[in-house]
């Protein structure tokens, strides 16, 4: 009874029967885990058939079953949740050439909000980023194309092009009152997910832009590079504009500064989406204070690793509330050399706090300010020293005035080079200085003689 009635009212399409098929082991499989709803949809399936071959005979140009069923799977993918979406061969081919690091495009992570494109964050040394995009830009039209009505995937694709040409994104950004039109000139997009510097002496800069599968041993080497320069007494890890990637990168991060505990876990309706992931022993840092930078920019992969950090205390969390990606994608092949996109669970941070749609919120919040130098004075401020008849200092010994003087590799006395940090990143600078005050508070107290 029921393959007479499938076959009626499939009967547009052979591959229609082999959906009922396949329909039919999930709701079996569902069956067999006990699951309440495992009735089949048979109305659903019927309004769905009807809609399919009203297209194949009505729609004013043909269109071959196989779109059909393809734009079909991608609408229910759509449907579910921004991150879900099925992947064509092409599309599935560079996600995996995304991971290990090299890609072609313009160089920002994508979302949608209210039907327009949503810049999660730009990369870093990329044509999206030099060209001025920023996180929580909304794209609305790309060349003379309307976005509103276009899926993620077709954006993408009209984004995508051969290195050389260029596009044209009109942009909404918050604050500015008019659209911006930024021309981005495409690129073969090869991603440094790590990149270190040395603040001052001791102090050292490590910048992920993007978690990738070499990442962790990345950061590893990093820091190692930075200690040839001497013991390091605090580190700032800058994960502003980070748009995540790779889970297992995520968690080698955060264990690289962790001796032991809960790094991240997962949960989803499958026991293969129930995930716990735990710290090994030794911190690269041996204990040096951290600071870790965030912005809004700061999702999924880097929100693990600022929960982690800041669950365990091991670090200070500086900046922005982050993105609040806080859910998991599993990429499942398709016999066709696709991939479905699946959100298959949530992810917690070691205290069991959820940050989907929530976002990690800065221990030090710090707001987008932009400084200038302070016009300067054709005088000097007078001190206590140019008094007339002043009373003599009394140490025994007195700072030279060549080391008062003294300039770094630069040419940049301390007080010219944090200035010009300061005017250059101001978020750096106070992390800078807040590494400098927790190890002040860290020495021992002088004693009287």
């Amino acid at each position: 009874m029921f393959r007479q009635k499938s076959f009626l009212i499939f009967s547009f399409g052979i591959a229609l029967g082999a959906l009922l098929t396949m329909g039919g082991g999930v709701l079996a499989e569902r069956a067999a885990r006990g699951d309440a709803n495992n009735t089949i949809p048979f109305e659903g399936l019927k309004t769905f058939s009807e809609v399919y071959g009203r297209i194949r005979q009505d729609y004013v140009e043909p269109v071959a079953d196989e779109k059909l069923l393809e734009d079909a799977i991608r609408g229910m993918l759509t449907g579910l949740d921004p991150h879900s979406a099925y992947l064509d061969q092409e599309q599935y081919n560079e996600l995996k050439v995304g991971t290990t690091g090299q890609f072609g495009g313009l160089g920002i992570e994508v979302g949608m909000e209210n039907g327009f494109v949503k810049v999660i964050a730009p990369i870093d040394d990329t044509p999206a980023q030099k060209a001025g995009i920023k996180a929580g830009d909304l794209i609305i039209r790309l060349d003379d194309k309307p976005v509103k009505g276009m899926s993620l995937n077709d954006a993408v694709k009209l984004m995508r092009g051969e290195p050389g040409s260029q596009i044209v994104l009109t942009v909404v950004r918050e604050g500015v009152e008019q659209p911006l039109k930024i021309k981005i000139v495409r690129d073969i997009i090869k991603v440094k997910s790590v990149k270190s510097r040395m603040l001052e002496d001791g102090y050292g800069y490590v910048r992920i832009s993007s978690f990738q599968s070499k990442t962790g041993e990345n950061v590893n080497e990093a820091i190692n590079e930075l200690r040839k320069n001497g013991e390091l007494k605090g580190l700032v890890l800058d994960l502003r504009n980070n748009p995540g990637g790779v889970l297992n990168a995520a968690v080698a991060v955060s264990d690289a500064f962790l001796e032991e505990g809960l790094i991240v876990y997962t949960d989803g309706r499958v026991e293969d989406a129930k995930m716990r992931f735990n710290a090994t022993p030794n911190d690269i840092l041996n204990g040096a204070p951290m600071v870790v930078l965030i912005n809004a920019g700061s999702a999924s992969a880097s929100e693990i690793v600022a929960g982690a950090l800041q669950d365990h205390k091991r670090a200070i969390i500086m900046g922005e509330k982050t993105f609040g990606k806080g859910s998991v994608q599993t990429i499942l092949p398709t016999s066709n050399g696709g991939a479905v996109k699946l959100t298959t669970a949530r992810y917690y941070t070691p205290s069991g706090r959820s940050i989907q749609a929530e976002g990690i919120s800065p221990d030090v919040p710090i707001s987008r300010v932009k400084l200038e130098a302070a016009n300067q004075s054709e005088f000097a401020p007078i001190k206590e020293a140019d008094l007339v008849n002043h009373l003599e200092n009394g140490n025994k010994t007195l700072p030279k005035k060549d080391d008062l003087n003294k300039k770094d590799g630069a040419g940049k006395t301390p007080e010219e080079s944090e200035e010009a940090l300061a005017l250059q990143d101001y978020p750096l600078n106070e992390a800078l200085n807040l590494l400098k005050g927790i190890n002040i508070m860290r020495q021992p107290a002088a004693k009287k003689n």
